[in-house]
């Protein structure tokens, strides 16, 4: 580490600690050549989570725009801030699990994960964002998904039984 007040790179480490939950080091170190003091920080440079558009084009995840799009299939329903929150969460989190090492995820990877997410939550939230998500260009799209989420329910409540 470069003293600040001389330029020499000879310096020992003093104390150091961990700060922010352990997310980074704090380290008073002292110059060797001039006895000056000063403190540094270390801390973990995580690669950033790219999205794969259908293009190839890629771009960084951005937990805005899809809060933005879940925010519009939500509307007026009975769904919490809290809920909101941790559904954005849980998609972050199961995208950085299926990225793994790449730190690389196909957008239409992201809208499925908000998709399982919005139908454990309020099916008409997920036929709306479905709706946007897989194009739908006429009322028996529509009428199909609908039909899908029906028999989805009727399974999982045959299977709790």
């Amino acid at each position: 580490m470069r003293c600040p007040n001389c330029g020499s790179v000879d310096d020992r480490v003093i104390e150091s600690r961990t700060m922010a939950n352990g997310e980074s080091i704090r380290r008073r170190r002292q110059c060797i050549t001039c006895g000056h003091r000063f403190t540094s920080y270390e801390r973990i440079e995580e690669k950033p989570l790219m999205v794969i558009k259908k293009d190839g084009k890629k771009q960084l995840f951005d937990k805005a725009k899809l809060a933005a799009g879940i925010q519009r299939a939500i509307e007026k329903r009975p769904i919490t801030i809290e809920q909101i929150d941790m559904l954005l969460n849980e998609v972050e989190d199961k995208a950085l699990q299926k990225a793994r090492a790449t730190r690389e995820i196909k957008a239409s990877d992201i809208g499925e994960l908000a998709m399982k997410e919005l139908y454990a939550i309020d099916k008409v939230a997920y036929i709306r964002f479905a709706s946007v998500y897989k194009h739908f260009e006429n009322l028996e799209e529509f009428i199909t998904e609908i039909k899908n989420t029906e028999k989805k329910q009727l399974k999982e409540k045959s299977q709790e039984q």
